[in-house]
């Protein structure tokens, strides 16, 4: 049986004003949202205008229109991402409290709180490599035993893998790692996979779940410290009423160069993007499915996922579950918090732009499922929001492409006259400023921060890295931007993508391959530049950005997924985050598990 909690009464009266957790009034964060919302309309009002300014000078033609509906539909994202990246730096440098502000769970935080609950590493294959997961398993039951709190702590390895001989081979590394995992470690292998990953989890619960308080989902590819898990279990012991905690997920040390920019760019971007949405969406916080700490409880009560109705890819199970997970949590009356600080939480990254998308294009059709979920009864406000602007996201792929096709057919019919054109440049800047401005809002912080710029290797390590990662996504956004919205065009008929295994380790693309998945965007490329070096030839430097990552696809996806150029990059330090410039004790003890005998375990304190 299960060491039970010690629930600690909330704060009286909090049900009216407070969060469940008493963590924050409730009218503090409604003012917080207001806020959030008036400056994202406003932001959007000034934009809309712009626009208006820009094509309404010859009255409005179809064109004009077209490019109006697709800036509504795609810019609201890009503007919430520039005012969570703008409040995130705010808290982090200008605001005395600025971490307390955006997540009370991380107050005073009593780093000597016995462990008294029991809690399940849950991690979850199929169809990979085992040896790295098993090898970082062996690493987190070793800092965790380190910690002398190990043995509050049991590891299932749960598999769905459907391949026969990759199925052979996580039983041998299951006997190989058997003594360095402890004797209570436990390895299941489905022979359904039904449910996909979020049936993997309610069978597990259903087996094993009443022996925890709280399990840790794990991907294949996700690694964690003890003391990064033992920091989340003290943070939901002393608030029983925080259903879900999400540890802010960073890329590990890589050595292909597509992960290695790609990751680069999210570790100093996402910590202000992440403190400035925590500050506004409170006890409403995400799941990332992976490195979060759940109340095992709530879960199993309150998170089961019907069927939707219909047939897939849109009916049926719910793929992208953790997202609708996390909003049944808050319905159910617990919180769901993230922590918005790096601790020794990572994921390791795709190694090449076509596994990049072929994740982004899961998810994709995971997040389309969202419709009838934003209808559920009873569901807050704020979570009615976030299953919204899950599905709106992607909408704003084919509306940024059908926006560009549309601003070249007014060139090329000889329409520009019609256009206030300083006015429109002016604009552009804006846009682009505004898009990148998460990724600004990381130097300036990672400039700010005492030690910052060393970290990632010192100051031309990191100039040049910013410089790199900038062009690199300016290349990127387009070639993405074009497949998903290919790939959305076919969802509207039935095609579906195929929920397998991920490449994790660095390997030379073929060209064929590459041009297999890549020549929608070359053609595309080449045909907008023609047409317009031939009817508006002026427009040509403007639309380059657009134009530069669709013709050159493919020689940037066999570029970057280079092994050459990933060892290159690696040994003189370029875009390497902190974790490789100053080596981690975690991180190593994974590597050396992967290459070592299976070491025995210690004897927990």
């Amino acid at each position: 049986m299960k060491d039970h909690v010690q629930h600690l009464d909330p704060v009286p009266g909090h049900d009216s004003v407070r969060t469940p957790a008493g963590l924050q009034q409730t009218g503090l964060l409604a003012r917080r949202r207001g806020i959030v919302a008036v400056l994202n309309l406003l932001t959007l009002a000034a934009i809309i205008a712009g626009v208006v300014k820009v094509f309404g000078m010859g009255g409005w033609t179809v064109t004009d229109t077209v490019i109006l509906v697709c800036v509504c539909i795609g810019a609201p994202w890009t503007v919430m991402g520039f005012w969570n990246a703008v409040l995130g730096l705010w808290l982090m440098h200008f605001h005395r409290d600025g971490l307390e502000s955006a997540a009370p769970h991380m107050r005073d935080i009593d780093e000597t709180a016995p462990i008294v609950s029991r809690t399940a590493l849950a991690i979850f294959l199929r169809n990979e490599p085992p040896e790295p997961t098993f090898a970082r398993a062996v690493e987190m039951r070793r800092s965790l035993d380190a910690t002398g709190w190990g043995h509050r702590f049991e590891i299932f390895i749960l598999s769905d893998t459907d391949d026969p001989a990759i199925a052979a081979a996580e039983e041998m590394a299951m006997a190989r790692h058997r003594h360095a995992l402890g004797s209570n470690a436990v390895y299941r292998r489905r022979e359904v996979n039904a449910g996909y990953k979020a049936g993997n989890v309610r069978d597990f619960l259903r087996q094993w779940g009443d022996g925890f308080d709280f399990f840790l989902p794990l991907d294949t590819d996700s690694l964690m410290s003890g003391a990064a898990m033992l920091r989340m279990v003290r943070i939901c012991q002393a608030h029983p009423r925080i259903g879900l905690l999400q540890s802010l997920v960073v890329g590990a040390p890589a050595r292909s160069a597509f992960a290695r920019i790609f990751q680069f760019g999210m570790r100093h971007g996402m910590r202000s993007f992440t403190l400035g949405a925590a500050w506004w969406h409170g006890e409403c916080g995400p799941y990332w499915g992976h490195n979060a700490l759940i109340r095992v409880d709530a879960f199993r009560k309150h998170c089961r996922l019907p069927q939707l109705p219909g047939k897939a890819p849109l009916g049926g199970h719910i793929l992208s579950h953790d997202q609708v997970e996390a909003v049944l949590m808050r319905r159910a009356g617990y919180e769901c918090r993230v922590m918005p600080v790096e601790g020794e939480s990572w994921e390791e990254n795709p190694p090449t732009i076509l596994d990049f998308t072929k994740r982004d294009l899961r998810w994709c059709q995971g997040n389309m499922q969202y419709g009838p979920i934003m209808f559920w009864k009873g569901l807050k406000p704020m979570s009615r929001f976030q299953i919204f602007s899950a599905m709106m996201m992607y909408f704003g792929a084919p509306a940024w492409m059908l926006m560009t096709g549309a601003a070249a057919f007014k060139m090329m019919n000889d329409e520009v006259g019609q256009v206030d054109l300083a006015f429109g440049l002016a604009m552009f800047f804006i846009m682009i400023g505004m898009s990148l401005f998460p990724k600004i809002a990381g130097w300036i912080d990672v400039a700010l921060r005492p030690g910052g710029v060393r970290s990632y290797g010192g100051a031309g390590r990191f100039a040049l890295g910013a410089l790199m990662e900038t062009a690199f996504t300016m290349l990127l956004a387009p070639v993405v931007a074009m497949r998903v919205t290919i790939f959305l065009i076919g969802l509207a008929f039935g095609r579906s993508v195929i929920w397998g295994g991920q490449n994790r380790d660095p390997y030379a693309l073929p060209p064929l391959t590459a041009l297999r998945g890549l020549w929608p965007q070359t053609l595309a490329g080449a045909v907008l530049a023609a047409l317009i070096l031939w009817r508006a030839p002026s427009a040509l430097p403007w639309a380059a950005p657009v134009l530069a990552g669709m013709f050159l696809a493919i020689p940037f996806a066999l570029l970057t997924a280079s092994p050459a150029l990933g060892r290159w990059m690696q040994r003189r330090g370029i875009c390497a985050t902190p974790d490789e410039v100053a080596p981690n004790a975690v991180l190593d003890g994974a590597e050396m598990a992967l290459a070592a005998p299976a070491p025995a375990r210690p004897q927990a304190a």
